[in-house]
Formats: C-alpha cells, structure tokens, sequence
C-alpha cells in the first residue's frame, strides 16, 4: 500500500509491502511491532532499531495527524493513503481556520516549561509548552500565528490528557 508522509515542510512516499518498505524509491527491510499497554513502537529499519512514541491525534484535528517521538525529539505528520490523497485533490480548498483554539495535552504528563505568556503574539510552530511523558520531553507547538489569550497551565503540574495547556485569541490584533 502506498502512503505520502507530509514531514518538515515535504512529502516523502512510503510504499509499503509486508516487511519490505521503499521510501522514496530506496528499498529497506522493516517490521513495527507495538509495545502491549503503552503508546510506544518498536521500529526495526534497515538494521537500526528505534523506539517510537506515536499520539494519533497530532495535536490538530486533520485526519492522519500523528505527533511520533524518537530519539529526544518530537515530529509533527500528516499520513495519508494514496486514495485519500486522491480524494483531497478533488476537494475544495479548506476555509482557513479561526485565530483562536485551545491547545490541549496530547498525552498524561508533567509540564517541565511554559514559553509564553498571555498577551504574548506567537508565530506558527512557536514552542508553547514542554510536558514530560515516559521520561520524553515532547514540545507543544502554535499551530498558527496569534495572541496567547490564556496559559492554563505552571511548570511543576501534572495534567491529563485532553487538558488545555494554551488558549488563542479569537481574533487578531489590530496594527
């Protein structure tokens, strides 16, 4: 089956057959094996192992979002299957989305920093929050630019999933 994974600003295609992986026309050996009662993967890559945290929600609420962390860091995709791909190509383009939201834990966890403040303009992709999960620091990031209008959160704070961590503005600020 193939997949196109939108990363970092690109789309790589993943074409997937039993063990056999080819990513962008480069064939690998792979097997992907979940780990009983924890959100945590077990990657075998062409002979590298890897220990992957995957949340499904990623964070936004488009179809095939994932947020995966490996290796001390945290990345934001958007996987889709080539007949959901297709299918996105024939539709309208999407209305863009309102300035305001909440950003919400995506995991259990402990909040180990705030970096903002209300009040304060974000840009898109701006570090909001780092909450410590299995012992992985896993940043929470402005998923569009705009105002903090509230921080729900204070270093040293446990919190569940689901719960809100940062709150948007509505509206813009006026120039």
């Amino acid at each position: 089956m193939k997949y196109f994974v939108a990363l970092a600003g690109r789309t790589i295609e993943v074409d997937v057959d039993g063990p056999r992986v080819t990513v962008d026309g480069a064939p690998f050996e792979a097997h992907l094996a979940a780990v009983a009662g924890t959100p945590l993967h077990h990657l075998l890559l062409a002979g590298a192992s890897w220990l992957l945290a995957a949340d499904g929600s990623g964070g936004r609420a488009e179809e095939g979002a994932w947020i995966i962390g490996a290796a001390g860091e945290r990345f934001a995709v958007v996987v889709v299957d080539e007949a959901t791909r297709d299918l996105r190509a024939l539709a309208p383009p999407p209305v863009a989305a309102p300035a305001g939201g909440t950003v919400a834990a995506p995991m259990p966890g402990l909040v180990v920093r705030v970096e903002v403040v209300e009040g304060q303009r974000v840009e898109a992709g701006a570090g909001l929050v780092v909450l410590e999960a299995m012992k992985m620091e896993n940043e929470l990031r402005a998923p569009h630019a705009g105002v903090i209008a509230r921080v729900h959160v204070q270093v040293g704070e446990p919190v569940e999933k689901g719960a809100p961590m940062v709150t948007f503005d509505d509206a813009e600020p006026s120039s």
